[in-house]
């Protein structure tokens, strides 16, 4: 299933990492390992952070996503499920409006 990963790091180690000249060498060997569909970078209450769409297939698989970034970035990682259009589409809303009205 499709989810939404949130990552977001706090300033150390992330500037201690920064100032080596590492930061972006350590996210680039994460991101070819796990893969997301897309990513992006962004800030969230003053502090650094991303947002993945990851394809998880097992409840199992979270940390594979999860333990990079916890163990080099002592970061916080929160999931959550997501739908496409067509996944939406596809939900029966219809006939859960019925049952449930």
């Amino acid at each position: 299933m499709k989810m939404l990963m949130h990552v977001t790091f706090p300033h150390e180690p992330f500037n201690t990492l920064v100032k080596k000249g590492t930061a972006v060498i350590l996210l680039d060997e994460i991101l070819e390992e796990i893969k997301p569909f897309s990513v992006w970078f962004t800030e969230e209450n003053g502090m650094r952070a991303a947002v993945l769409i990851i394809n998880v297939t097992n409840a199992s698989g979270l940390p594979f996503y999860s333990e990079p970034f916890f163990l080099n970035f002592d970061a916080d990682v929160h999931f959550r499920i997501v739908m496409s259009p067509e996944d939406l589409s596809n939900a029966g809303l219809e006939d859960l409006g019925k049952k449930w009205s």
